[in-house]
């Protein structure tokens, strides 16, 4: 599938994840209208977030599908980690909201909560938790597979609803069965520790995008498939650096190449490289590669044994760990 069938895709998705949202939030303010339960009033004020986050992520999706220009030379796609920290912010606002209305309500209209139709409630809430999961494993499994992160997000948020819900239903069952007004609170109070927990989650993830932080997961992949794929005359890989733009990846290195390659040749094996990560990561990947010119210090680990102008005898052969390809190699002689 090329690039644009993967965008048309995404927006498809996304904006389908936008409808049911809406459905759903519906849904459950007609739920806790019938039930006047707090933890079902607390999951339709989570839904109200999907409704926001689902058309943040829409317009993320098509700013960050926008072409590079002369203003943006990297692209547009650090807007992704931008609507996820507005996200957040909005997860976390609904979490405190919801823990101050709660206690509120314990301490002042707690005798006067009457609970009804628990069992609509349960039937009801089960629905949207079906449905949102559904969406939610469908939204991971296509973003991952096209590199678009805020699908991905969605569906992660979609799935973290899912198993909020699934948790107030099985507190209605218990409230259905004890009678005890107080289980009802108690799910609402921890209802909206998790959203809140989520909301940091998602900020952390904003902020470690927008500051650049090394992805370690990222980089060990790489890392390992250079390594199974690597060449006789890349002596060495040091410096390595993915820095992300929503689903396109800028990948920094330095690699080690005979001394006596010409500028023709050494660039042979810049395109070789770039080609492999390609053929790897996808065809939104640049590759920026600084060459270097290898020294004697470098002999007794050079695998190249056809070498005409080795001066030390050959010993092991190095592997291009993530701890190797990520290390700065100044003086072009440690490893």
């Amino acid at each position: 599938m090329d690039d644009s069938k993967k965008i048309k895709l995404n927006f498809y998705l996304q904006k389908i994840i936008c409808f049911v949202a809406v459905i759903l939030f519906f849904i459950k303010l007609i739920t806790w209208h019938i039930t006047s339960s707090l933890s079902i009033f607390s999951d339709a004020m989570e839904s109200l977030i999907n409704i926001i986050s689902g058309f943040i992520g829409l317009c993320s999706l098509y700013i960050s599908s926008l072409p590079k220009d002369q203003n943006h030379p990297y692209g547009h796609g650090k807007i992704e980690f931008i609507s996820t920290a507005i996200e957040g912010v909005l997860i976390s606002i609904v979490g405190i909201t919801i823990f101050i209305n709660t206690f509120i309500r314990i301490k002042y209209n707690m005798h006067r909560i009457l609970l009804s139709r628990l069992d609509y409630g349960v039937i009801l809430m089960s629905f949207t938790g079906i449905i949102n999961y559904f969406l939610g494993f469908l939204a991971c499994k296509i973003g991952h597979k096209n590199g678009a992160l805020t699908l991905v997000a969605s569906g992660k948020h979609l799935q973290i609803d899912t198993y909020s819900t699934f948790g107030i239903v099985s507190g209605l069952i218990l409230l259905n069965i004890t009678k005890c007004i107080w289980i009802d609170p108690i799910i609402s109070i921890i209802f909206s520790s998790v959203i809140l927990y989520t909301g940091f989650k998602l900020l952390r993830n904003a902020a470690a995008g927008i500051m650049d932080e090394s992805d370690k997961k990222l980089l060990k992949k790489l890392s390992f498939y250079l390594n199974k794929k690597r060449d006789i005359h890349w002596i060495d890989l040091h410096h390595l650096k993915i820095i992300k733009y929503g689903s396109a990846l800028h990948i920094d290195c330095h690699l080690t190449v005979p001394w006596y390659f010409n500028i023709k040749e050494a660039n042979q094996e810049v395109k070789k490289l770039t080609q492999l990560t390609k053929n790897e990561f996808g065809s939104k990947v640049e590759l920026s590669v600084h060459v270097e010119a290898c020294s004697n210090n470098h002999c007794p680990f050079c695998f190249n044994h056809s070498c005409k102008e080795r001066k030390n005898l050959f010993q092991k052969k190095i592997l291009l760990t993530l701890d190797k390809t990520s290390y700065y190699n100044k003086n072009n002689t440690k490893f």
